[in-house]
């Protein structure tokens, strides 16, 4: 792949163009399509693509396999605690009413940070699978 300018730099160009799109994503999710999935998969995607142009190495320098081993499971907690914190002051598991000073912005906090947690978690789940079946075929 070393003398494959063209993918190289057309990589470098959609790259940043995909992350900025998946943030988007992520935070038009409460006003239409979309949302922490579709984000978490444009950014795996993103990741994957960079390590299938530059490597698995080059990839894994950047993103490490204890961060994203790390973030799988933190993003699930984020999911629950939010619901976790909607119990503790006194609503329903993730009703988000009770977040914040009136209804309308614990409802706008609670959907954002569940929609973080989705992106965590399947932005370093796409990684991760992609991870286990790249360094598979490595052997």
């Amino acid at each position: 792949m070393r003398l494959d300018v063209i993918l190289r730099v057309t990589t470098k160009l959609i790259l940043p163009l995909m992350i900025v799109f998946a943030v988007y994503v992520l935070f038009h999710g409460d006003y239409g399509p979309g949302g922490g999935f579709q984000a978490g998969a444009i950014a795996g995607g993103a990741v994957s693509l960079y390590a299938l142009i530059y490597g698995l190495g080059a990839t894994m320098r950047i993103v490490p396999v204890a961060v994203v081993e790390a973030l799988v499971p933190f993003g699930v907690l984020l999911f629950a605690g939010v619901g976790v914190a909607a119990l503790l002051t006194g609503g329903n598991y993730l009703d988000y009413s009770h977040l914040a000073h009136d209804q309308v912005h614990g409802q706008e906090w609670g959907v954002f940070l569940v929609e973080v947690g989705v992106f965590i978690t399947v932005a370093s789940t796409v990684v991760a699978i992609f991870y286990a079946f790249a360094a598979r075929a490595r052997r």
